[in-house]
């Protein structure tokens, strides 16, 4: 089963468009790790910069964790960021049409 996560960034203060550039330029690298089905941002009406991702598995989303494209959008987002990343990995429960009813 695939798991989805939600990745909470809070700019730092006059940061947000730093913020964007440097998850935009991590991103390629993100997608091309082995399971990534989802790895995109949005503006959230607070003010943060979601990061949406959906993963094959739960290995692969271990990997993607541990390995350099993590490694190198942490070095990016340093000092860009108000408070720690906030991360929620979740478990889909289905419903309704099979298109509709999960991520």
């Amino acid at each position: 089963m695939s798991v989805v996560v939600t990745a909470v960034f809070t700019p730092a203060a006059d940061s947000r468009d730093r913020l964007v550039e440097a998850l935009q330029e991590a991103i390629p690298a993100v997608h091309e790790e082995p399971g990534c089905l989802l790895y995109a941002i949005h503006d959230a009406e607070d003010g943060s910069i979601v990061m949406i991702e959906k993963w094959a598995s739960d290995s692969d989303l271990a990997a993607h964790a541990e390995g350099p494209a993590v490694a190198r959008l942490n070095t990016l987002i340093d000092g860009l960021i108000a408070e720690p990343v906030l991360v929620t990995t979740m478990a889909a429960l289905p419903a309704g049409t099979t298109d509709q009813g999960a991520l």
